[in-house]
């Protein structure tokens, strides 16, 4: 199993230069170490959306976050999604907290560049899925970004059983163990022009979308992915 050896430098800082020698032979022996021991895990289901106002009503749930219900708005059905990598970046993390510094910020990036690729994975399948039925896909909007609070986690988690399904648990302060781990919303929209699915952001005249990436010169094909 691969990693996004692009992306885990980027989380490291490193962007539009030449990594040194000394990190990229971290980086190696990281990724050798973290890809034999990584467990992939997923649950997604589609249930009924709507928004009204500020408030958004999505499988059961209601959630009060201007954000999520601006990102939602026009969404009949919306995904509640859950994932994970397992715990093998948690127990690397801690092990070289006291022996390596360095090599424990290099499993920290990895394992983020990791979760992030394994999700995009599961929106691909997402959006075939929705593309048959004629929807396309926001994009993904998770607890803690804007104003959609980390306490909504209790809900999800109880919705699609995260604990149960995939092994996932939250700590006091609504954080999900394992660390390498995401939960998210993603609405599904019959307007293709409030898709990101249809152009990259270098082709799109929406400068003010919250999601636009800030680097849009890097490549993006043919990089590894965990």
């Amino acid at each position: 199993m691969m990693i996004n050896r692009r992306e885990t430098l980027r989380y490291l800082g490193i962007q539009g230069q030449q990594a040194d020698d000394k990190t990229l032979r971290l980086v190696e022996e990281v990724e050798m170490e973290l890809s034999q021991s990584i467990q992939q895990k997923s649950i997604y289901q589609e249930y009924p959306c709507s928004v009204s106002g500020h408030t958004v009503h999505l499988g059961g749930l209601l959630i009060v976050s201007a954000d999520l219900a601006k990102n939602l708005k026009g969404c009949s059905y919306a995904v509640l999604l859950a994932a994970t990598v397992g715990r093998a970046a948690d127990f690397m993390i801690r092990k070289y907290s006291v022996t390596n510094l360095a090599k424990a910020a290099v499993v920290q990036a990895a394992g983020a560049s990791c979760i992030e690729a394994y999700v995009d994975q599961i929106e691909r399948d997402i959006q075939k899925y929705a593309g048959r039925r004629g929807l396309y896909l926001r994009p993904r909007f998770s607890p803690g970004y804007g104003d959609f609070a980390l306490e909504y986690q209790k809900g999800i988690f109880a919705v699609l059983e995260c604990s149960k399904r995939i092994g996932l648990t939250l700590t006091e302060g609504n954080l999900m163990m394992p660390s390498k781990s995401v939960t998210a919303v993603i609405g599904l929209t019959e307007d293709a022009k409030r898709s990101c699915y249809q152009h990259s952001c270098a082709q799109c005249g929406m400068e003010e979308c919250g999601f636009r990436e800030t680097d849009m010169t890097a490549p993006t094909d043919g990089a590894p992915t965990c």
